[in-house]
C-alpha cells in the first residue's frame, strides 16, 4: 500500500510539472504560474514533468535501480520550482517525499544493500558442469524409507542437481509470544560446493526489516537490517555455521532429494518409516532423523544440533528443532512439499516460529559451464 501511494505522489507531482512546460512554450495561460516562464525553463519543467513519470515506471520495472532515475528527477525538478519559487514552493514537499524513497531505495536495493551482496554471492556461484544421471543403482547405500521417498520425488533418470533455486512466502516471529511478521523471501543452494544464500524481505510493525544467511567456504552468517539502513544482528562464527550446516543439510533433505546419496551422508535404519543421518561438513557432522508416512514422503526432520540464537546472534542455546512439512506438488522439476514449518523445542513446551509457503522451486540455474 505505501509503494502504491508513493507511486501515485510521484506521477502527480510529475504531471504538475506540465503546467510550468505549458506555460514556458504559451500552451496554456495558467493563474496559478504568475510569474513568466521562460522557453529554456519550460524545458526543464517538461525534463523533470518526464523524469518523475520514468521514476513511477521504474519502481515497476526496475526495482533495483528505479532510486537513480528519482534522484535525477528531483534534482531537476527542485532547479524547476527555484526558477518559480513563488508559485511553486509547495512542490518541494514533494520532492521530500521522493528524495525519503530515493534514499530508503539506494539503503534496500542498492549496491552496498543486503539484496546487492545476495546477488553477487549468487552470481559467483561455480558455473553447472555435465552431470551423470541418477540411477536406482546409486540408491543401494541409502535405508528403504529414503530410498522410497527419493523415487517418488520423481528425479531418478535425471541429472543430478547441481544448485538449486526457491522462492517463498510465509511469517516468522522472534519466540512463543513474539507477534508474527509477513515475509517474501528467495534462496540459492549450491550442492558441490556446499553454499546457501537465503534473502527475506520481513515487516515488524509495518517497518521493513531485511535478513540476509549466508554460508559458503568462509562458514556462515547472518545479517539483519532495520530499514536496510539500522544493524540489528550482525553474527559469525564456529555456532552459527555449526547450526546453519543443520539448515544446509535439511535444505537437501526436502528440496534436492537426489542429493541424498552424497558420501557426505552416513546413514541408519531406524525402521521402514524412519532413517537417521550424520551429514559431515568440514569440521561440523551433524545428525537428523528422517520421518516419512505411508505414502513415502518426509514429514519432518528432527535435530538436536541446531542451536537456537539469542536476539543479537551472538549466543547459542542446544535446542532440539524440527521442520514438519506437508502440501506435496509437483514444483519445477520434482516433488516436494509445499507448505512447511520450523519448530523449537525447549523446555516450556514446543511452537513454532516460521511458517514457509514455497512458490518456485528451479533446479541447476546457474551458467553452464
Amino acid at each position: 500500500m505505501i509503494r502504491r501511494i508513493f507511486i501515485a505522489v510521484v506521477v502527480l507531482h510529475g504531471l504538475i510539472h506540465l503546467m510550468g512546460f505549458a506555460k514556458g512554450f504559451g500552451l496554456a495561460e495558467l493563474s496559478q504560474l504568475t510569474q513568466p516562464i521562460s522557453r529554456a525553463m519550460g524545458a526543464v519543467w517538461l525534463g523533470a514533468a518526464l523524469l518523475m513519470l520514468g521514476t513511477a515506471v521504474a519502481l515497476v520495472i526496475a526495482p533495483r535501480w528505479w532510486w537513480a532515475v528519482g534522484a535525477i528527477a528531483l534534482i531537476v525538478s527542485q532547479i524547476a520550482i527555484l526558477g518559480s519559487w513563488h508559485d511553486a514552493w509547495y512542490g518541494t514537499l514533494a520532492n521530500a517525499i521522493v528524495l525519503v524513497g530515493a534514499l530508503y531505495g539506494v539503503l534496500a536495493l542498492g549496491p552496498w544493500s543486503l539484496h546487492a551482496a545476495y546477488e553477487r554471492a549468487v552470481a559467483h556461484a561455480p558455473p553447472v558442469a555435465a552431470r551423470a544421471v541418477l540411477t536406482d543403482e546409486d540408491l543401494a547405500p541409502l535405508p528403504a524409507p529414503v530410498q522410497r521417498y527419493v523415487r517418488a520425488a520423481g528425479v531418478i533418470g535425471k541429472p543430478k542437481v547441481h544448485d538449486f533455486h526457491a522462492t517463498w512466502t510465509g511469517r516468522i516471529r522472534a519466540s512463543a509470544t513474539a507477534p508474527w511478521m509477513t515475509f517474501v523471501a528467495e534462496q540459492h543452494n549450491t550442492i558441490d560446493p556446499p553454499r546457501r544464500f537465503f534473502m527475506m524481505d520481513a515487516r515488524m510493525k509495518g517497518l521493513p526489516v531485511a535478513v540476509l544467511h549466508a554460508f559458503g567456504a568462509e562458514g556462515a552468517t547472518m545479517r539483519v537490517k532495520l530499514l536496510s539502513a539500522f544493524g540489528m544482528v550482525n553474527a559469525a562464527g564456529a555456532d552459527l555455521t555449526r547450526a546453519e550446516t543443520v539448515t544446509l543439510f535439511n535444505d537437501l533433505c526436502l528440496f534436492a532429494p537426489g542429493a541424498l546419496v552424497s558420501p557426505a551422508i552416513a546413514w541408519e535404519p531406524i525402521d521402514d518409516r524412519a532413517a537417521r543421518a550424520r551429514f559431515t561438513l568440514g569440521a561440523n557432522t551433524i545428525s537428523a532423523e528422517l520421518r516419512f508416512d505411508a505414502g513415502d514422503q518426509l514429514v519432518d526432520f528432527v535435530s538436536d544440533d541446531r542451536g537456537a540464537a539469542s536476539t543479537d546472534g551472538r549466543t547459542f542455546t542446544a535446542q532440539r528443532w524440527t521442520t514438519p512439512v506437508r502440501d506435496y506438488a509437483q514444483v519445477g522439476p520434482a516433488r516436494v512439499a509445499t507448505h512447511g514449518e520450523a519448530r523449537w523445542h525447549p523446555a516450556t513446551g514446543e511452537y513454532a516460529y516460521g511458517e514457509f509457503d514455497l512458490t518456485s522451486l528451479a533446479y541447476d540455474v546457474a551458467p553452464r559451464a
